[in-house]
């Protein structure tokens, strides 16, 4: 009967064996490199950051943009001085005494006074 017994008991034993080698699947999570709050961080950042650029590139375009028509406009002005200052220099010419009474002796006219005074306009503003 013990011989009984423990053939039972071996047979009970051997038979739960079998049963260990069966895997169970087990299935883990991958973790993931980025979370999801952390991509759409990512992508706020981004956007700030493109904008940001583009502001950049645009406030630079319209400085560039401004400095050239001062500098055209500088050259014009200095161009204005420049014909105002020939000009001054014409008048000048122009209103010498010796002139006036050259083209005076030229057209007939007589100088009684051999003193030609210079005569000078005051504008009333």
């Amino acid at each position: 009967m013990n011989d009984n017994l423990a053939r039972r008991w071996e047979s009970t034993y051997t038979s739960t064996e079998p049963d260990q080698d069966k895997q169970t699947v087990v299935r883990v999570a991958k973790k993931r490199w980025i979370t999801k709050g952390e991509k759409v961080l990512y992508m706020i950042a981004a956007a700030i950051l493109i904008v940001s650029c583009i502001y950049i590139v645009s406030f630079a375009s319209s400085t560039d943009t401004l400095n050239r028509k001062v500098e055209s406009l500088e050259q014009t002005v200095e161009q204005q001085k420049v014909t105002n200052e020939e000009l001054v220099y014409k008048e000048k010419q122009l209103r010498r005494p010796e002139r006036i009474t050259r083209i005076a002796k030229e057209n007939g006219l007589k100088i009684q006074d051999a003193k030609v005074k210079q005569a000078t306009a005051y504008n009333s503003k």
